[in-house]
């Protein structure tokens, strides 16, 4: 099989992840990959993606997906993937955490948008994770919390 192109530095990718988030990731690997043959492809997508319940996905799309990677897509590939898409996530997030003493604007987005929080999780949010009084919200914290459960120990 052909390395990716760059592969050899992504090796620090296992670095910028826990341990816990690794095995999460090498689990949604191994779902991904139907046919186990350690590679993520067009065939593989298309099958997850009509378990899980969307059957008409164009070609195109499924060939975009796999654009995304510049050479097959194995598991070291597909942290990388993710862990760029992380860094490219994290900026935002900072500003959308950052100087909004009332909370308005954080409300309405993570109220409106994508996996929307009730009412009752945003008031759980800020008790659990209170502004300082600069009326900034520890975003890392919240991102930790959401994606692993449980705070950081210090």
């Amino acid at each position: 099989m052909r390395q990716q192109q760059g592969e050899g530095g992504s090796s620090n990718v296992f670095s910028m992840f826990e341990q816990s988030q690794i095995q999460e990731y090498k689990e949604a690997f191994t779902i991904i990959d139907q046919n186990r043959d350690g590679i993520i492809s067009k065939d593989d997508l298309r099958d997850v993606l009509a378990t899980m319940g969307q059957l008409n996905v164009k070609n195109e799309e499924l060939e975009a997906m796999v654009k995304e990677a510049s050479g097959p897509i194995n598991f070291t590939v597909f942290l990388t993937m993710f862990g760029e898409k992380l860094k490219a996530v994290d900026p935002h997030l900072k500003g959308f955490f950052s100087s909004d003493p009332d909370m308005k604007n954080i409300w309405e987005l993570l109220t409106t948008q994508c996996d929307r929080f009730t009412a009752e999780e945003m008031t759980n949010l800020w008790a659990a994770f209170p502004p300082d009084v600069a009326g900034n919200v520890d975003y890392k914290n919240i991102c930790y919390v959401i994606t692993h459960g449980e705070e950081k120990e210090e």
